[in-house]
């Protein structure tokens, strides 16, 4: 006869209960304790604020290590049309470094003798700076501010602070140039890993296809985007130069790459490369050429920049004017002017490494986008019976 477990109240309730197909000594894992959202998104912010004042500390070192990836990743698609016509793998990364050469060397060239032109002109200019100075002091008195902090607000519009402020946005630049030595290393060990890439991504697509569908993002997204700001940007230079040339403003070629760099920045690109040539108007010419400068400037610039660049850039970037304007702010505080060139770009990379390699917060995406279509959007739940 079967025997009958003890049914009486304390008796039998704390006994292990044994499933079919269970042993009697195997225990089942308890999941770890999860830290609470809260404490995850403050650790997350600590963590942010390390790398970025690693990041800030180290600019010198990373700056032509970010332009040399953006470099390399614009010129890819000739490393991959040589190796899909069998080209061998040496003499194709040797033809993707020679490129990217060429074009450092051209952009070298073209930025030091203009900056060297404008450092010869400058100082032609004092007496107008002086001139100019005095009526600005002059204006400020008649409206009731005294003479000494009048000259004191102005005092450093002369010269040398135009070449300074001239200077802090092809510093960034300039100083990665300068480091030749370097930065042809970088781009020579870039364009060898290059060759070979695509082969390693399609071994590792098996394993984690989230990341490299999000590095597929990014270098796609960030292809587009330099190549059309590069189209725009000669469009608006050309423009900007023949404009300049038959105003009679000196230096237009200078004042025409100063154009083509400021399409790189987002925003604010078309006034940073606005105020020089204005100034230079003003000297030469008085207000009247100044007022033409601008205007001439707002006609052309603001109709290539603001309103047909936008919406053919607008898909490759997905970026609000927002979040390119913030990121613009923070890439030139950590990087200097190379960063607020290459704003867009990084602003890319962070998104791609911390946000599309993860399902989970891909979600940000529609947050972040300037007009999301309409299947990223989070569908809503359905309604209850």
């Amino acid at each position: 006869m079967r025997s009958t477990p003890d049914a009486r109240p304390g008796r039998g309730m704390n006994r292990p209960v044994v499933r079919p197909g269970h042993r009697r000594n195997q225990t089942v894992p308890v999941p770890p304790a999860m830290l609470p959202r809260g404490a995850l998104v403050l650790l997350g912010c600590a963590c942010l604020v390390v790398v970025v004042a690693g990041l800030r500390w180290v600019s010198d070192l990373i700056g032509p290590v970010f332009l040399g990836l953006m470099l390399v990743v614009t010129v890819s698609p000739l490393t991959g049309w040589l190796r899909r016509r069998r080209v061998p793998g040496w003499l194709a990364a040797l033809a993707t470094v020679l490129v990217i050469y060429a074009i450092l060397v051209a952009l070298g060239a073209a930025l030091a003798v203009s900056v060297t032109e404008l450092i010869d002109l400058m100082p032609t200019y004092a007496q107008q700076f002086s001139d100019l100075r005095d009526a600005i002091v002059n204006g400020l008195g008649s409206l009731g501010v005294s003479t000494e902090q009048a000259r004191t607000a102005v005092g450093a519009a002369n010269p040398e602070s135009v070449l300074h402020a001239i200077g802090w946005l092809f510093g960034g630049l300039a100083a990665v140039l300068s480091n030749t030595l370097f930065l042809a290393a970088v781009l020579l060990f870039m364009c060898l890993d290059a060759v070979e890439f695509p082969a390693r991504l399609r071994i590792v697509v098996g394993e984690r296809p989230q990341v490299v569908a999000a590095l597929r993002s990014f270098a796609g997204g960030t292809r587009r985007y330099l190549v059309v700001c590069t189209v725009f940007g000669l469009i608006v230079a050309v423009f900007d130069t023949l404009l300049l040339w038959a105003l009679g403003v000196p230096l237009p070629l200078l004042w025409g790459l100063l154009s083509f760099i400021t399409n790189y920045i987002p925003n604010i690109g078309f006034v940073i490369g606005v105020i020089p040539p204005a100034l230079l108007g003003l000297l030469q010419g008085g207000p009247q050429l100044m007022i033409t400068v601008i205007v001439l400037y707002c006609l052309v610039n603001f109709i290539i920049q603001s309103v047909i660049q936008p919406k053919v850039v607008g898909d490759a970037v997905g970026l609000s004017t927002t979040i390119s304007f913030l990121a613009l702010i923070f890439w030139a505080w950590v990087l200097g002017g190379l960063g607020a060139l290459l704003a867009i770009p990084l602003t890319l990379l962070a998104k791609g490494l911390l946000v599309d390699i993860d399902p989970s917060t891909r979600w940000m995406n529609v947050l972040l986008a300037d007009s999301p279509a309409q299947d990223e959007a989070p569908a809503a739940p359905a309604p209850r019976p």
